[in-house]
């Protein structure tokens, strides 16, 4: 994973001078801001918060896709014609965000040369995100995977720097979207703490040793017990 920080997106000004079209939603943890098979037509920009976007099956089985976070946009497929939304839209926190209708959205995309530039670049750099997970699913195991996932709740970036993941985020919830058991979790959020790559402190806050887990095929306690 590249030491980078997030891009935000730099017209959120022209959305938040928006006359028509365009509702500033406030709401408290665990509020639901579309569910899946929900008619798909708005465009959610998080001004504050974490929102987490999970999937069910037919047969009942619910998974975490993603983490949004604040300067990331929502429920865009909309955009290219997706009638119902696909996931479900949860906050983590307590937040707000803009909810642009899609006919306004694609009038600003029409009419506004540089803010549909910036606006494809945004989700293209987001799409990078999304195939960097999958190839972190596919190859890497799931401490690496837990790694990774914990920097990029902390907005992994300034160097040395501790930086607090916010929300607290349940084990069960990090089991789900690294895709391992929640005894797993709990078994490597333990070896971080140990080493010194995490703290507990009422909340959590994150080292930016803990890359050392990803660069490394192995930590220094396993090297040690070698």
């Amino acid at each position: 994973m590249a030491k980078r920080e997030k891009a935000q997106f730099p017209h959120r000004r022209v959305l938040e001078q928006l006359s028509e079209g365009k509702r500033i939603l406030g709401y408290h943890k665990n509020r639901i801001l579309f569910a899946q098979g929900d008619p798909a037509d708005a465009v959610f920009y998080i001004r504050e918060g974490k929102i987490k976007l999970t999937v069910t099956s037919q047969q009942g089985k619910e998974a975490v896709v993603a983490i949004i976070g604040a300067g990331d946009f929502l429920g865009e497929g909309c955009l290219a014609g997706q009638p119902l939304r696909m996931a479900t839209a949860i906050a983590m926190t307590d937040g707000s965000s803009l909810r642009i209708e899609k006919k306004t959205m694609n009038d600003l995309l029409h009419q506004r040369g540089t803010f549909s530039e910036e606006f494809m670049a945004h989700l293209l750099s987001r799409n990078i995100r999304v195939e960097e997970d999958l190839v972190d699913q596919l190859f890497n195991s799931s401490e690496k995977r837990l790694a990774r996932t914990l920097l990029l709740l902390a907005q992994f970036g300034k160097e040395g720097k501790p930086e607090t993941i916010v929300p607290k985020i349940s084990q069960e919830t990090l089991a789900e979207i690294v895709g391992t058991t929640r005894s797993r979790v709990s078994y490597f959020m333990n070896k971080f703490r140990r080493l010194g790559f995490l703290e507990y402190n009422g909340e959590m806050n994150i080292h930016s040793t803990l890359l050392n887990v990803i660069l490394y095929d192995k930590t220094p306690e396993s090297r040690r017990v070698e």
